[in-house]
């Protein structure tokens, strides 16, 4: 819980008592593998904080592809920001890579903090501005590098996730095919 303290607490000021609030609202969660803590044309009426284990995010095409668009892995938040914040039907699904643990905070959870704590709502303006700057940092990388330059700015950016995602959800992240990213991989040193 305290790494939960710590991380909202980069983006603006709490005092005890409203990180005592926090931590009595937060709901430990276990999700399985293969699960999903979101789905696509369902309202996502829940944001959850990564304790362990990692997520993608990822769509299917009418064939039943599925197509990963990031990961996201221990202390970060997870969720369809614009499902949960406009109550809109979700046009993604959130899928466990791994097991994972989470604290979730209930659509009605997250309205009582704000409706609490001062600077909750500009809290999490400022998270989502942080993480959409580094996903678009990160995704314009990607346009113009070739797919071995992909991989390793992959791993430059997250060293440790590489090992803990499966070769077909990692391909479809950087855009190639598993057997070229298989190549890729046994190339470098």
């Amino acid at each position: 819980m305290n790494e939960l303290i710590d991380y909202l607490s980069q983006f603006g000021q709490l005092d005890a008592q409203q990180r005592e609030l926090i931590q009595a609202t937060a709901t430990p969660e276990r999700i399985p593998r293969g699960a999903y803590f979101a789905e696509a044309g369902k309202v996502s009426n829940r944001i959850g904080y990564v304790t362990d284990g990692v997520f993608r995010v990822c769509y299917y095409d009418n064939r039943g592809d599925s197509f990963t668009r990031y990961f996201v892995y221990e202390n970060r938040f997870v969720v369809d920001i614009n499902s949960f914040r406009d109550e809109l039907p979700s046009a993604e699904y959130i899928e466990a890579v791994t097991d994972c643990t989470l604290l979730v905070f209930t659509k009605e959870n997250f309205i009582q903090l704000s409706a609490r704590i001062p600077g909750w709502d500009d809290i999490f303006v400022k998270i989502t501005s942080y993480v959409l700057e580094n996903k678009l940092r990160f995704t314009s990388n990607m346009l113009v590098q070739d797919a071995q330059q992909r991989y390793l700015n992959f791993l430059d950016h997250y060293p440790k996730l590489a090992n803990r995602v499966p070769l077909h959800m990692l391909a479809s992240y950087l855009g190639i095919t598993p057997s070229s990213l298989s190549r890729i991989r046994k190339n470098i040193p």
